[in-house]
């Protein structure tokens, strides 16, 4: 009898999902993840990572179906342009720059920003700012700049999310230790140095590469659209 080929393990080893990082490196969390070590790297076993996957999917359609809000964070390099794709086909809100710290625990504050933002952007379009000098338009289109950077991704969110995603939770520890206090459940890609009990849905995979990322983060995004689709 031929074995059936799983397509979806096959795609993560040609995105290179199964590297880890060098054995020094490991988190004992991880541990169990591990299917061996080549080259001094850990070798993730892929299969733990599928089912990993799967139930992050399931958690991830639900929210969908219920029209509830998932923040997408990644802000290495690598993850920026995956991160963007995903919000562009979901609607959801997005941080791919640094991480401002209290923008959940917080969040009063910090959507008084998103609103600031929100009125200078409305003002400027109507045409509102030219009561003021040039410098003092000046001034605003440096504050709007500014501003954007950081909170444009989260001009949608009216209130706390339902849960987040993130892209290396080792990198994005700000973000998973706001969550855990305000219990919002963390989705992530964590890679073998992460601490995977910091995380209510870890999918340890490779968390470094382009297309490793771009996998997982397209997972994520279909699930969360499977979810929408009406029954």
């Amino acid at each position: 009898m031929i074995a059936k080929t799983n397509t979806k393990i096959d795609e993560m080893l040609s995105a290179g999902a199964h590297f880890g990082y060098t054995r020094t490196r490991r988190h004992p969390s991880a541990k169990p993840y591990v299917l061996g070590t080549k080259n001094r790297v850990d070798i993730m076993d892929i299969e733990k990572t599928e089912v990993l996957l799967s139930r992050a999917k399931e958690f991830v359609k639900s929210l969908g179906a219920t029209g509830k809000v998932i923040i997408f964070i990644g802000s290495k390099p690598e993850a920026k342009e995956a991160i963007r794709g995903a919000t562009e086909e979901t609607g959801m809100p997005y941080v791919t720059e640094r991480w401002i710290g209290g923008t959940l625990t917080n969040f009063v504050e910090i959507k008084k920003r998103i609103d600031k933002l929100a009125d200078l952007l409305e003002k400027r379009e109507k045409g509102a700012t030219q009561i003021y000098t040039k410098k003092e338009r000046l001034l605003i289109d440096r504050e709007i700049i500014r501003l954007e950077k950081y909170f444009s991704g989260l001009s949608s969110l009216k209130n706390l999310p339902a849960a987040v995603f993130v892209v290396d939770s080792k990198k994005e520890n700000i973000t998973v230790a706001e969550c855990r206090k305000m219990n919002i459940p963390v989705v992530s890609l964590s890679n073998s140095d992460c601490d995977l009990k910091q995380i209510t849905y870890p999918i340890v995979g490779n968390d470094s590469s382009v297309s490793s990322i771009s996998f997982f983060v397209r997972e994520i995004t279909e699930a969360y659209k499977e979810g929408q689709k009406p029954e």
